[in-house]
């Protein structure tokens, strides 16, 4: 049987185990599955304690990219000043990209004294982790580069967002186009994420999954049986796109009892219908991944998913709740489809959102496809 020769390769992100975030998950799962297979990697990334452990476990070098000083207005005090620092972190943000910015140069300082890679993966978001890439990244002179080739993973896209309040100023469109032209290719999670990108760089976008190891998702206690319907959401809300507030609010016009389990760390959108029925609406914290898919899996009849506007952007929490096999309803913000809805209450799952070629999620395909790039 034919056997894969190893490669050395090099993951640079912002964000990794044991951080509790989508980005996380994509840069940690792929980590340890290559490592798994034998290959020599390497990863960059602010360094946490738990890495050496971590490392040791996974057959990982971990390496510091540095301490990422800058940082937001924590959102303390009074009304008047949350307000003036939740404005000045969004202009900073939006104008400057404040504080990520910093990213760039901490990736290209860690990139200066590397080299002889087969595959360099890069990990966004934040979007100056590439940018720090493309600094040292000479398309003329490549026996000089850190890698053979380079990979730019994005979540999400940077410029052609769609679900974002606010559209980033124009400028930051020439500052997509110079990354982008130093790529080699530039992977997405979906098909349609690609509409998200300038056409002339289209050619250059492979799409690969969100992968997990799905033998570590083996749930064996039966679920609990409800008295009444117990359902979660599990992520972040956005107003104007992602937003509870037409199905909450159906929610109690039916005067249906219910428990709906929300899981977030901004409420504002919520916290009406918590104080106006507090037995019904349970807000909790964010808790480590594994935890929260017990959970679920374990208290809850199905979950909720708060589409997207667009096609351009695919909430990654759709692969967990796959992974817990529990009935997805898949909600419109502002166009409900309130028979829906009353069938879930009823344990009428017929209209569940359905997960097509799960398969495809399997981190070992992932990590092939990337590997298929170097």
């Amino acid at each position: 049987m034919f056997k894969q020769p190893k490669k050395k390769i090099l993951i640079v992100s912002r964000s990794f185990y044991p951080q509790n975030s989508p980005r996380s998950f994509r840069t940690t799962e792929l980590a340890k599955e290559l490592g798994r297979q034998g290959h020599l990697v390497k990863v960059l990334t602010p360094f946490h304690s738990d890495h050496i452990e971590f490392g040791q476990k996974h057959n990982l070098e971990i390496n510091d990219m540095g301490k990422v000083k800058w940082k937001n207005f924590d959102l303390k005090g009074k009304r008047v000043s949350i307000l003036l620092k939740r404005i000045i972190n969004r202009i900073s943000g939006l104008l400057f990209e404040y504080p990520n910015i910093e990213l760039m140069g901490l990736v290209k300082k860690a990139l200066k004294n590397e080299s002889g890679y087969d595959l360099l993966i890069s990990i966004a978001v934040p979007y100056p982790v590439h940018w720090g890439v493309a600094v040292v990244w000479n398309n003329k002179k490549k026996e000089n580069n850190p890698a053979k080739v380079w990979v730019a993973d994005c979540g999400d896209p940077y410029f052609g967002r769609e679900n974002d309040s606010f559209k980033v100023p124009f400028y930051w469109g020439w500052v997509e186009k110079w990354f982008m032209r130093k790529t080699d290719y530039v992977s997405v999670p979906t098909d349609t994420a690609y509409l998200g990108y300038f056409k002339e760089f289209h050619h250059k976008i492979k799409v690969i999954p969100q992968g997990f190891k799905f033998e570590d998702y083996q749930f064996y206690q039966m679920p609990r049986q409800n008295d009444f319907p117990t359902f979660a959401f599990a992520g972040l809300f956005i107003p104007g796109r992602r937003d509870p507030t037409a199905f909450s609010l159906f929610l109690l016009e039916t005067n249906r009892n219910f428990r709906f389990h929300i899981y977030t760390k901004n409420s504002a959108l919520i916290d009406s219908f918590i104080k106006r029925a507090p037995e019904k609406f349970i807000l909790h914290s964010f808790i480590p991944r594994m935890e929260l898919l017990e959970k679920l899996h374990h208290e809850v009849d199905f979950v909720v998913n708060f589409e997207n506007v667009g096609v351009r952007q695919t909430p990654s929490k759709l692969i967990d709740y796959m992974l817990i096999n529990k009935p997805i309803i898949s909600v419109k913000s502002f166009d409900l489809n309130k028979e829906n809805i009353l069938r879930f209450l009823d344990k009428d799952y017929s209209g569940a959102l359905k997960i097509n070629h799960p398969e495809q999620y399997r981190v070992e395909n992932v990590a092939a496809a990337f590997l298929a790039l170097s």
